[in-house]
């Protein structure tokens, strides 16, 4: 759980962003924070995609820098910002310096993409706080989508439990839940059930399924690959 508590934690303090790398996933991160409010800094070494991004208006400012350089990062102001990305996954020097650089600097909460298992190993002993493996990710959802295509949505707790939206499966469509008994039946929880639009949260046993209808369930991955 070590990572909920982290974004729990970054969740009440003053949200600054620095993303350094801009590439297609740090330009991603850029977007997403940006147009949700977030005050964002873009970093990048090249020049083009730093003009790219400013262009775009989607960061409040970007720079040409490199990351590698703690003076650099120090007098742009970077070790001051709350979280920092570091989005440079796929240059590992420059991945594992750029961290070091900012967790000897005191940076409050440094994030990072990783790209093999030995990169992420060489960030946590280094104390990067939360570690992403996009690649990775990406190709075990598509294995899901593809293999599981009643599973709209997927949150993994841990190695064995998730959170998934399923829609709720034909034998189940004008039956109550008490009557489908799933905790028993199938050992999962029902979290809440809806549509798109809107969900009722911790429905009662009463509740009755219609045709369409999303289910969202948490339990063992083998149970819900079970259920679907």
């Amino acid at each position: 759980m070590k990572a909920v508590n982290f974004l729990n934690l970054i969740r009440q303090e003053k949200r600054q962003f620095a993303v350094i790398g801009l590439g297609r996933f740090g330009r991603a991160v850029c977007e997403t924070l940006y147009h949700n409010g977030y005050e964002v800094l873009g970093v990048d070494q090249d020049e083009k995609l730093v003009a790219e991004i400013l262009a775009d208006r989607v960061v409040a400012n970007a720079m040409t820098l490199d990351s590698t350089d703690d003076n650099a990062l120090r007098e742009a102001g970077i070790f001051e910002i709350d979280t920092v990305i570091v989005a440079i996954g796929n240059y590992l020097k420059e991945s594992i310096i750029t961290a070091m650089n900012l967790k000897e600097a005191g940076v409050k909460h440094v994030v990072a993409k990783v790209s093999s298992d030995t990169h992420e190993k060489i960030l946590r002993r280094l104390g990067v706080d939360l570690i992403v493996f996009p690649e990775q990710e990406a190709g075990q959802d598509l294995a899901y989508r593809l293999t599981k295509p009643a599973i709209v949505d997927r949150f993994k707790l841990d190695p064995e439990n998730s959170i998934v939206e399923i829609l709720a499966p034909e034998e189940f469509c004008n039956k109550t839940l008490a009557e489908l008994e799933l905790r028993k039946n199938y050992g999962v929880s029902v979290l809440a059930i809806g549509n798109e639009k809107k969900f009722k949260i911790n429905p009662s046993p009463q509740d009755r399924l219609q045709k369409g209808m999303i289910m969202v369930l948490i339990g063992l991955n083998e149970n819900i690959n079970k259920l679907v």
